[in-house]
C-alpha cells in the first residue's frame, strides 16, 4: 500500500491533447516519486495515447481511492466508470459525449477531495465547445465562490481579481472592496503554504496608475490591507510591475483582470505556467492553456504544463509550499 499523498488526475477532454499531455507526463516517473496519482478518464483513450507517445506504462482500473491506495507504485490506476469509450468521438473534434464525461470526472475529483478521500486533484484541458454540445458547463465548479485562481511560473506569479471580465466591465469590478479581499485571500493562503510574509504588488488599472480607479478603489484597498500586516505595495503601473516581480522584488501580483497578467505568464513562461485554486480546503492545480484541439492525436503537444502543474500540486500536498 502506498504511504504517498493520493491525487486525482482527471485526462480532460478526450478529444484533446489532456491523454497525451498526461501519459507523457507520467512518463518521466517524476510525478510518482512524490506522490500517487489516480487518472479518471476511458482507459482504451489513455491507453491510446501512451501507446501513440511510445510509453511504456502500465495501468488497472479501480472502483475508488481506497483500491488505488492498495495498488503497487509501478502501476497507474485508473477509475473509468464505462460511460465513454473511443468508439464515442473522434480525437480532435468536439463531442457531447465527451463534454459530458468530461464534467462528470471533474465533479467526482471535486466530491474525493472535498471528501478528503483525496489530497486534491488535477485537470487536463477542457473543452468548451464538448461542453456545449453536452449541454453542461462548469460555472461555480469551476470557480467556486470565495476563490481565485493563482497563475506561476518561475518567480512570476499573479493572481487576477476576476476571470473572464469583458474589458468594458473590468472599471466597475475593480473596487475596494473587491481588490481588498484578493490581497487578504492571496496573503493568507501563501503564508498557510510556509511563506510567512509574501511580498504582495497590486497592478493598477489605468496605464501609469493615471486613473480614478486607481485612487479611489485600489490605494484605499492597499491602505487598508497594509494596516492589517499584509506586506503590500500598490498601485504600481501595470507595464512594468509584472518585470519586477520576475526579477524578485515580489512574491505575487494582484491583477485587475485576466490578460494583464496572463500576457505576462504566456509570454515569460508557458511551458513552466500551472494554476492554482487559492481558497479551498484541498489542493487543485491546472494548466494554463485549453484542449488543442488543432494537434490532438498528432503526438506533437508538450507535456511541460502537465508536469508543473504534477510538480506543483505535490509540492503542496507534502508541505513544500510554492
Amino acid at each position: 500500500m502506498s504511504e504517498k499523498p493520493l491525487l486525482a488526475l482527471s485526462i480532460g477532454d478526450p478529444s484533446g491533447v489532456g491523454p497525451e499531455i498526461v501519459v507523457k507526463a507520467l512518463q518521466t516517473r517524476e510525478p510518482q516519486e512524490r506522490m500517487q496519482v489516480l487518472l479518471l478518464g476511458n482507459r482504451d483513450g489513455i491507453e491510446h495515447a501512451a501507446a501513440q507517445a511510445g510509453c511504456d506504462l502500465s495501468f488497472a482500473n479501480v472502483a475508488s481511492p481506497q483500491a488505488a491506495r492498495a495498488l503497487g507504485n509501478g502501476t497507474i490506476p485508473v477509475f473509468d466508470d464505462g460511460a465513454l469509450t473511443m468508439a464515442d468521438y473522434t480525437i480532435g473534434q468536439p463531442s457531447r459525449k465527451g463534454g459530458r464525461a468530461t464534467y462528470d470526472r471533474f465533479v467526482q475529483a471535486m466530491e474525493w477531495a472535498s471528501d478528503g478521500a483525496v489530497a486534491g486533484f488535477i485537470t487536463a484541458p477542457v473543452d468548451s465547445a464538448s461542453f456545449a454540445l453536452a449541454g453542461v458547463g462548469l460555472g461555480e465548479l469551476s470557480h467556486p465562490p470565495g476563490t481565485c485562481l493563482l497563475r506561476c511560473s518561475g518567480n512570476l506569479r499573479y493572481v487576477p481579481i476576476g476571470e473572464h471580465v469583458l474589458i468594458r466591465d473590468v472599471p466597475p469590478s475593480v473596487t475596494k472592496d473587491n481588490v481588498a479581499g484578493v490581497i487578504r485571500l492571496i496573503g493568507n493562503q501563501m503564508m498557510r503554504w510556509g511563506m510567512p510574509a509574501p511580498r504582495i504588488a497590486v497592478a493598477g488599472l489605468n496605464p501609469h496608475c493615471a486613473g480614478s480607479e486607481d485612487r479611489d478603489e485600489i490605494a484605499p484597498a492597499v491602505e487598508a490591507t497594509r494596516a492589517e500586516g499584509f506586506d503590500v505595495t500598490g498601485p504600481l503601473s501595470p507595464d512594468t510591475v509584472f518585470r519586477r516581480a520576475l526579477h524578485g522584488q515580489f512574491d505575487v501580483v494582484v491583477a485587475m483582470y485576466h490578460d494583464q497578467g496572463q500576457i505576462a505568464i504566456k509570454t515569460t513562461g508557458l511551458e513552466a505556467a500551472s494554476a492554482i485554486f487559492v481558497g479551498l480546503p484541498y489542493v487543485r492545480v491546472g494548466v494554463p492553456h485549453g484542449s488543442a484541439l488543432d494537434i490532438a492525436g498528432k503526438g506533437i503537444a508538450k507535456h511541460d504544463t502537465m508536469l508543473s502543474a504534477l510538480t506543483t500540486a505535490s509540492r503542496l500536498v507534502n508541505g513544500g509550499g510554492l
